[in-house]
Formats: C-alpha cells, structure tokens, sequence
C-alpha cells in the first residue's frame, strides 16, 4: 500500500466495529457540536468541570483499550514491535479525550438546564 486511503480505513473500522462504527461516529460528530455550542455559550473552560472531566476520562481511555481487544484479532500479548505500542497509546488517548469531551459536555449542558429558572 503506497498511499493511505481513507475509503479503505473505513473499510476496515467497518469489517471490525460494524454496526458499532456509525453509533461512535455519531457520538463524535454530535459531542463536537455539543461541546463547541457549550464553549461559544460561556466563552470560558472551567477548571473545576475540566479537571472532573479529565477524570472520567482515564476511564474512558481504559474502556477503549478493552473495545479494542474485543474487536480485534489479537490480544495484548501480541504486540510485539513499537508500532503497535504506539497503536494501544493513540487509543488509549483518543478513548480518553473523546470521553473527556464528553464529560465535560454533559456536565456544562446539565448545569445549564438546571439553573434554568422553570417558566
């Protein structure tokens, strides 16, 4: 493989994720637009919510670790070169920012609803 081709990527998160594939794509999508509107909305990160969030995301980062082991082939007794330590840490990463993101979302949103004076 001479070039990286992003149709094939997909080609292979489908084979191993499937259904599963366009549920997490759509968290993603959603979590980004849910987490830019929360920053555009306060204008400011807020350290105690932040520093909560990234918390909640060492867990996030282990659970990936352990979807990854589900869906592939191979264990983590098979990894052999760096290549493949550098392929657990980048999901061990993204599982944990994504799940930071996330946490940091639904705690700005729920504040938000809960302050709300009822109309």
């Amino acid at each position: 493989m001479k070039e990286l081709d992003p149709f094939i990527l997909l080609a292979v998160f489908q084979e191993m994720l499937g259904p599963l594939l366009w549920f997490l794509l759509a968290i993603v999508v959603l979590s980004t637009l849910a987490f830019v509107g929360l920053l555009l909305r306060e204008r400011k990160i807020i350290s105690r919510r932040l520093m909560w969030s990234e918390a909640v995301g060492l867990f996030g980062g282990v659970m990936a670790l352990v979807v990854m082991a589900e869906v592939s082939a191979s264990g983590y007794s098979d990894a052999a070169g760096p290549a493949d330590w550098i392929l657990i840490a980048l999901v061990f990463a993204s599982g944990a920012i994504g799940t930071a993101v996330i946490a940091y979302t639904t705690m700005g949103w729920l504040k938000t609803i809960i302050r709300q004076p009822a109309s």
